[in-house]
């Protein structure tokens, strides 16, 4: 005997696979970036007029070093006059002075932070493209 199923079984099928797909996406658009089994993590930040590929290398407690490559919004290299990082601690709110990224090329900075704790920092990039354009853009970061 064929068992039909009622339009309301179907329903509450659907409703399900939409809620576990819902639960499925607000997890991985998650904007807290976290270190990998490698350690390292990467993130993209943008704004309307700047973007930036972010690598933190470890996202461990300690020592880091932070590489940051520039670009416009249509994905061409961007050169900046400078380029600063800050941290905050988002737990104790303490914030670590800003550090002057160093200029690897054209498009490419590199940041040595001493030491960052475990926990949630919010870090910041302030980007100087003219004498009178600057970009500011933050991230929240997991350092383990």
């Amino acid at each position: 005997m064929k068992q039909i199923k009622s339009p309301m079984t179907s329903r509450r099928n659907f409703a399900g696979l939409v809620l576990a797909m819902a639960a499925l996406l607000s997890v991985a658009a998650t904007p807290l970036a976290a270190a990998t089994d490698d350690d390292s993590f990467f993130m993209h930040l943008h704004t309307e007029k700047a973007m930036a590929n972010v690598t933190v290398s470890p996202g461990r407690a300690g020592p880091v070093e932070i590489a940051i490559q520039l670009e416009t919004t249509d994905e061409t290299p961007l050169t900046a006059k400078a380029v600063s990082v800050t941290l905050v601690d988002t737990q104790s709110g303490r914030k670590l002075a800003p550090v002057e990224a160093s200029r690897d090329g054209e498009d490419s900075w590199h940041v040595k932070v001493a030491q960052l704790t475990p926990g949630r920092w919010m870090l910041g990039l302030g980007i100087s493209i003219s004498e009178a354009d600057h970009v500011s853009v933050e991230s929240p970061i997991l350092i383990k």
